[in-house]
């Protein structure tokens, strides 16, 4: 609800005063209707990704691209297959875990079907339940998406479901992944331990 105090003019003589006196009330209540306009017109921020930022699609100067060379390409997981076979493939190569971190891949499952996968380059952790990713090829399209939000939305804060935002339509996708893990960025712990080890030796 907006209040506006009385406003009060000098006694004016004639019908100069009066059409002042109208002008006035006339602005007002343009901007009362403006302003309810305004509010009736504001987004619904629960909605909105907790950490806003400048997500972006890019489909500009290049070929359309699959998630997994761009995946590989723009991370230090260099491997190469079909995105559902990563997470097998990464077992004693890379650090395999359920959190995410930076310049890890995130893997999530039954993309589309039991033998499609989709993998994301984590830019940046944003909460305990929120992280930002870039990815090809998410719709489809053979674009590249920067910056995409990504929310973990399973019961135990655990990173086993999640959705991610639309850029394009602004808004959270409908479904929800299942998340297999996010590999690397590093080698498996064992290997660092034996790594470790031999430099102490030798």
């Amino acid at each position: 609800m907006f209040l506006r105090a009385p406003i009060t003019l000098p006694a004016m003589a004639g019908r100069g005063g009066n059409t002042v006196r109208h002008s006035l009330a006339r602005l007002g209540v343009m901007g009362l209707f403006c302003a309810f306009l305004c509010a009736c017109a504001s987004p619904d921020y629960a909605d909105l990704p907790p950490e806003h930022g400048e997500s972006m699609v890019s489909t500009a100067r290049h070929a359309p691209l699959q998630c997994v060379p761009y995946a590989r390409e723009h991370s230090d997981v260099k491997l190469h297959g079909d995105a559902y076979t990563w997470w097998d493939q990464a077992a004693g190569r890379f650090a395999r875990g359920a959190v995410p971190q930076e310049g890890a891949v995130m893997v999530l499952s039954g993309y589309a079907g039991p033998a499609r996968a989709h993998v994301a380059v984590v830019r940046r952790v944003i909460s305990a339940r929120e992280i930002r990713v870039d990815h090809a090829n998410w719709l489809d399209d053979g674009a590249i998406y920067i910056d995409d939000p990504v929310v973990d939305v399973s019961a135990d804060n655990d990173w086993s479901r999640v959705k991610v935002w639309n850029i394009k339509a602004g808004a959270w996708g409908a479904r929800i992944y299942p998340v297999q893990g996010f590999i690397g960025p590093d080698a498996p712990a064992d290997s660092r331990v034996a790594s470790a080890d031999s430099d102490r030796y030798n």
